[in-house]
């Protein structure tokens, strides 16, 4: 079973930045897609950035391209989120997610129904 833990969330002022760290363990990182979604309270979870196994290649949600980068260290079984410039709007729960199959496939970065395993999330406030 893997299992999925983040770190580094807490409460900064518009403009600051925060890395997030997910660290994981079972099954085989180096072949997982790793993604970040987020809650803001009374929304729907969305997708935040994900990044794929075979050619690390990132995706972002628009609302975040350019402020937030995701990346990977197969070594440490760990991805990060690196936020910079960040808004009152970004304020949320920050859950780490994995695809743990092993199985490449295009264009479903997006959508937490293919991943099939969530940490418990870590919580970013940004004040104005």
């Amino acid at each position: 079973q893997v299992q999925l833990v983040e770190s580094g969330g807490g409460l900064v002022q518009a403009g600051d930045s925060l890395q997030l760290t997910c660290t994981t363990s079972g099954g085989t990182f180096s072949q997982f897609r790793m993604g970040w979604f987020r809650q803001a309270p009374g929304k729907e979870r969305e997708f935040v950035a994900a990044i794929n196994w075979h050619d690390n290649s990132p995706y972002y949600a628009a609302s975040i391209k350019g402020r937030f980068t995701i990346s990977r260290d197969n070594a440490k079984n760990t991805v990060y989120l690196q936020m910079t410039s960040l808004k009152p709007e970004d304020t949320a729960v920050y859950y780490c997610a994995a695809d743990t199959t092993g199985v490449y496939v295009p264009n479903i970065e997006r959508r937490d129904s293919e991943y099939d395993s969530w940490g418990q999330g870590t919580q970013v406030t940004v004040s104005s």
